[in-house]
Protein backbone atom coordinates (compact mmCIF):
# COMPACT_ATOMS: atom_id res chain seq x y z
CA UNK A 1 0.00 0.00 0.00
CA UNK A 2 1.29 3.40 -1.34
CA UNK A 3 2.14 6.59 1.03
CA UNK A 4 -1.00 8.08 -0.32
CA UNK A 5 -3.77 5.07 0.05
CA UNK A 6 -2.61 4.91 3.89
CA UNK A 7 -3.49 8.41 4.12
CA UNK A 8 -6.73 7.96 2.42
CA UNK A 9 -6.91 4.57 4.99
CA UNK A 10 -6.20 7.53 7.79
CA UNK A 11 -8.70 9.67 6.46
CA UNK A 12 -11.53 6.67 6.39
CA UNK A 13 -10.28 5.77 10.29
CA UNK A 14 -10.70 9.60 10.79
CA UNK A 15 -14.16 9.82 9.49
CA UNK A 16 -15.03 6.71 11.66
CA UNK A 17 -13.75 7.70 15.04
CA UNK A 18 -15.40 10.98 14.64
CA UNK A 19 -19.10 8.83 13.88
CA UNK A 20 -21.33 9.74 16.80
CA UNK A 21 -23.33 7.21 18.88
CA UNK A 22 -22.96 3.78 19.81
CA UNK A 23 -25.37 0.63 19.79
CA UNK A 24 -25.25 -1.77 22.36
CA UNK A 25 -22.03 -1.52 24.17
CA UNK A 26 -21.80 -5.25 25.25
CA UNK A 27 -23.61 -6.48 22.60
CA UNK A 28 -20.95 -9.31 21.19
CA UNK A 29 -20.80 -12.75 22.18
CA UNK A 30 -20.02 -13.37 26.44
CA UNK A 31 -20.90 -9.75 27.25
CA UNK A 32 -17.49 -8.58 24.88
CA UNK A 33 -18.59 -5.27 23.42
CA UNK A 34 -17.39 -2.52 22.25
CA UNK A 35 -16.36 -1.19 25.30
CA UNK A 36 -14.38 -4.08 26.32
CA UNK A 37 -12.89 -4.11 22.97
CA UNK A 38 -11.76 -0.65 23.76
CA UNK A 39 -10.90 -0.47 27.05
CA UNK A 40 -8.19 -3.92 26.12
CA UNK A 41 -6.40 -1.76 23.03
CA UNK A 42 -6.15 1.02 25.40
CA UNK A 43 -4.64 -0.64 27.89
CA UNK A 44 -2.21 -2.62 25.16
CA UNK A 45 -1.32 0.68 23.88
CA UNK A 46 -0.26 2.32 27.01
CA UNK A 47 1.89 -0.76 28.34
CA UNK A 48 3.77 -0.55 25.10
CA UNK A 49 4.70 2.76 25.48
CA UNK A 50 3.27 4.09 22.12
CA UNK A 51 2.37 7.71 22.25
CA UNK A 52 -0.89 8.96 23.53
CA UNK A 53 -3.51 9.65 20.25
CA UNK A 54 -4.61 12.83 19.50
CA UNK A 55 -7.70 11.32 17.93
CA UNK A 56 -10.55 10.74 19.38
CA UNK A 57 -12.01 7.45 20.04
CA UNK A 58 -15.38 5.92 18.45
CA UNK A 59 -18.41 7.82 20.03
CA UNK A 60 -16.07 10.01 22.11
CA UNK A 61 -16.75 12.93 19.85
CA UNK A 62 -20.16 13.99 19.11
CA UNK A 63 -20.84 16.07 15.71
CA UNK A 64 -23.40 19.07 15.88
CA UNK A 65 -24.19 18.69 12.38
CA UNK A 66 -26.03 16.89 10.35
CA UNK A 67 -24.29 14.49 8.17
CA UNK A 68 -23.46 15.60 4.95
CA UNK A 69 -23.62 12.73 2.20
CA UNK A 70 -24.65 9.12 2.65
CA UNK A 71 -20.66 8.28 3.38
CA UNK A 72 -20.11 10.59 6.65
CA UNK A 73 -24.15 8.94 7.85
CA UNK A 74 -22.12 5.54 6.97
CA UNK A 75 -19.50 6.20 8.99
CA UNK A 76 -21.79 7.57 12.09
CA UNK A 77 -23.58 4.07 11.71
CA UNK A 78 -19.86 2.05 11.40
CA UNK A 79 -18.96 3.85 15.07
CA UNK A 80 -21.24 2.00 16.86
CA UNK A 81 -19.53 -1.35 15.79
CA UNK A 82 -15.70 -0.31 16.16
CA UNK A 83 -13.34 0.08 18.88
CA UNK A 84 -10.26 2.15 17.90
CA UNK A 85 -6.75 3.90 18.65
CA UNK A 86 -4.63 5.95 16.13
CA UNK A 87 -1.05 7.76 15.99
CA UNK A 88 -0.65 9.23 12.76
CA UNK A 89 2.47 11.72 13.33
CA UNK A 90 6.05 12.08 13.78
CA UNK A 91 8.53 8.92 13.95
CA UNK A 92 8.24 7.54 17.02
CA UNK A 93 11.79 5.64 18.34
CA UNK A 94 11.16 2.14 18.95
CA UNK A 95 7.87 2.09 17.06
CA UNK A 96 7.78 -1.12 15.45
CA UNK A 97 8.77 -3.04 18.71
CA UNK A 98 5.97 -0.99 20.50
CA UNK A 99 3.52 -1.91 17.53
CA UNK A 100 4.58 -5.68 18.24
CA UNK A 101 4.36 -5.25 22.21
CA UNK A 102 0.94 -3.98 21.88
CA UNK A 103 0.19 -6.96 19.66
CA UNK A 104 1.76 -9.48 21.93
CA UNK A 105 -0.62 -7.93 24.87
CA UNK A 106 -3.77 -8.01 22.79
CA UNK A 107 -3.19 -11.92 21.83
CA UNK A 108 -2.37 -11.91 26.18
CA UNK A 109 -6.35 -10.96 26.73
CA UNK A 110 -7.64 -13.82 24.20
CA UNK A 111 -7.26 -12.26 20.44
CA UNK A 112 -6.28 -14.93 18.20
CA UNK A 113 -3.43 -13.11 15.12
CA UNK A 114 -3.63 -13.97 11.84
CA UNK A 115 -0.72 -14.20 9.03
CA UNK A 116 1.53 -11.35 9.48
CA UNK A 117 2.00 -9.30 6.03
CA UNK A 118 5.32 -6.52 5.53
CA UNK A 119 5.08 -5.17 2.43
CA UNK A 120 8.51 -2.44 1.51
CA UNK A 121 6.15 1.01 0.85
CA UNK A 122 9.48 3.14 -0.49
CA UNK A 123 13.26 3.06 -1.60
CA UNK A 124 14.24 4.45 1.54
CA UNK A 125 13.28 1.82 3.72
CA UNK A 126 9.79 2.72 4.74
CA UNK A 127 7.52 -0.47 5.71
CA UNK A 128 3.43 -1.95 6.13
CA UNK A 129 2.98 -4.40 8.96
CA UNK A 130 -0.37 -5.60 9.57
CA UNK A 131 -1.97 -8.14 10.53
CA UNK A 132 -5.48 -9.54 11.86
CA UNK A 133 -6.65 -10.66 15.64
CA UNK A 134 -10.06 -12.15 16.65
CA UNK A 135 -11.97 -12.23 19.82
CA UNK A 136 -15.64 -13.48 20.56
CA UNK A 137 -16.92 -12.06 17.12
CA UNK A 138 -14.73 -9.22 16.43
CA UNK A 139 -11.89 -8.70 14.04
CA UNK A 140 -9.09 -6.30 14.73
CA UNK A 141 -7.06 -4.55 12.03
CA UNK A 142 -3.93 -3.73 13.16
CA UNK A 143 -1.43 -2.13 11.21
CA UNK A 144 2.18 0.20 11.37
CA UNK A 145 2.86 2.17 8.63
CA UNK A 146 6.56 4.34 8.20
CA UNK A 147 7.43 6.10 5.50
CA UNK A 148 10.88 7.69 4.95
CA UNK A 149 10.03 9.67 2.32
CA UNK A 150 7.97 11.55 4.22
CA UNK A 151 9.13 11.53 7.82
CA UNK A 152 6.00 9.73 9.88
CA UNK A 153 4.37 7.19 11.60
CA UNK A 154 0.76 5.86 11.01
CA UNK A 155 0.13 3.34 13.70
CA UNK A 156 -3.69 1.75 14.42
CA UNK A 157 -5.66 -1.26 15.93
CA UNK A 158 -9.02 -0.78 14.57
CA UNK A 159 -11.70 -3.29 15.58
CA UNK A 160 -14.81 -4.19 14.55
CA UNK A 161 -18.06 -6.07 15.78
CA UNK A 162 -18.44 -8.61 12.64
CA UNK A 163 -22.59 -9.07 13.25
CA UNK A 164 -22.91 -5.05 13.36
CA UNK A 165 -20.84 -4.56 10.36
CA UNK A 166 -22.19 -7.68 8.58
CA UNK A 167 -25.32 -5.13 8.63
CA UNK A 168 -23.78 -3.20 5.68
CA UNK A 169 -24.44 -4.07 1.97
CA UNK A 170 -21.26 -4.23 -0.50
CA UNK A 171 -22.55 -1.29 -1.44
CA UNK A 172 -22.15 0.66 1.43
CA UNK A 173 -19.00 -1.22 2.87
CA UNK A 174 -17.63 -0.10 -0.91
CA UNK A 175 -18.92 3.58 -0.40
CA UNK A 176 -17.42 3.72 3.27
CA UNK A 177 -13.88 2.13 2.65
CA UNK A 178 -13.49 2.44 -1.20
CA UNK A 179 -10.55 0.20 -2.60
CA UNK A 180 -8.66 -0.54 0.64
CA UNK A 181 -11.42 -2.48 2.17
CA UNK A 182 -10.37 -5.49 3.80
CA UNK A 183 -12.10 -8.12 1.82
CA UNK A 184 -12.54 -12.15 2.87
Amino acid sequence: MRTRDMAAVAGVLVAVLFGAGCGAEESGSGGFGREAAQAEIREAVAGAGLPKSKLPEPGEVTATATPADERERLARRAAACTAAWQYIGPVVDGARGKFDRTVEALVGEGWTAGKRLEEKLDDKGGTLVGLTLKKSGWSLFARHSTSKTVAMDIISFQASEDACMNGFSEREMDLLYGEDRERP
